[in-house]
């Protein structure tokens, strides 16, 4: 009797602290979670404020937003996000989060702002597999290349000069490394071509 009552009491002890342990895990996980996303929210406005001048809206950016049907021009074969700016009610750019395929290993994940005029804001690569001293020159953190693209639109430079200067382009290519390169500058003006041929659906959202 007094072995059954021993393991009653170690298998209720057991249970409790089964209990208790799920139950940290889940707070702890429902804290880290709220973190986590607060963490990415905080890093995709301050993304937002490097790309597009607080003066072209008054809206918040993380929540006007509209899903566009897949285009071959914004480099994906699903829909693409994209952030609408307003000042005073009315549409005054837009943020695509459009892709730059056929990197040096891969694609890569960018976000192109574009006024209403078709000008761009800004640009950045925000998720990348390029090879490090290389193609990862593209990332701001490395260098400043792609501060290149900011006032740029299809008439400057012209559709020619939208490529690397070994392509004949007006932008540059990195030592060592073209592919990468060359897949911001046509993911870039791509997109500034989707801009153009969609301007006034676009601007009427």
């Amino acid at each position: 009797m007094e072995l059954f009552a021993s393991i009653r009491r170690n298998s209720l002890g057991l249970a409790i602290f089964a209990v208790l342990t799920a139950g940290l895990i889940a707070i702890t996980h429902q804290l880290t979670d709220h973190t986590i996303k607060n963490n990415i929210l905080d890093a995709q406005i301050s993304a937002f404020n490097e790309i597009l001048p607080a003066n072209l809206y008054d809206n918040d950016l993380t929540k006007d937003t509209a899903i566009l049907p897949a285009d071959p021009l914004l480099g994906s074969e699903e829909g693409i996000k994209i952030h609408i700016a307003r000042k005073n009610g009315e549409v005054s750019g837009i943020i695509f989060e459009t892709i730059a395929p056929r990197g040096y290993n891969g694609n890569l994940d960018m976000l192109v702002a574009i006024d209403k005029n078709g000008v761009v804001t800004g640009s950045r690569v925000i998720s990348h597999k390029e090879t490090p001293g290389l193609g990862d020159k593209v990332d701001l953190k490395k260098s400043k290349w792609i501060l290149s693209f900011a006032n740029k639109s299809l008439d400057n430079p012209d559709l020619k000069g939208w490529g690397v200067k070994k392509d004949g382009g007006d932008f540059d290519q990195f030592t060592g490394a073209t592919i990468t390169p060359r897949a911001v500058v046509r993911a870039v003006k791509n997109t500034l071509i989707y801009f153009d041929q969609h301007k006034d659906t676009l601007l009427a959202y």
